[in-house]
């Protein structure tokens, strides 16, 4: 039997594929900012503190790393940014993430 080597197809280039990635993220933010906002009015109608702390931890939790890598994305276009800033970047997306997980869980339990 003819041994052929496995033939591997990219399903996406590394272009397509960033801006996918970065689509998607847009849309993540995008609905961070909405989720936030609806709950930020059901705190100013009903003066419920949980629906403050709910908007909080989504703002946290989607919007701050979607802000976050937008400005290291305009920064990396504009100035070569060293890596250990991009490191900063992905640092400071995954701990307010964290952040946003607790505020949003105390925020369930109040």
């Amino acid at each position: 039997m003819l041994e052929t080597p496995l033939q591997v197809s990219e399903v996406f280039r590394a272009d397509q594929f960033e801006l996918a990635m970065l689509g998607i993220n847009l849309l993540k933010g995008i609905l961070g900012f909405v989720i936030a906002y609806i709950a930020y009015r059901g705190y100013r109608r009903n003066e419920s503190r949980p629906m403050l702390y709910i908007s909080t931890g989504f703002i946290l939790l989607l919007a701050v790393p979607f802000v976050s890598f937008a400005v290291a994305i305009s920064l990396v276009a504009a100035v070569d940014l060293p890596p250990v800033a991009e490191q900063g970047v992905v640092v400071v997306s995954e701990l307010s993430q964290l952040i946003g997980l607790l505020v949003i869980v105390y925020a369930l339990r109040m």
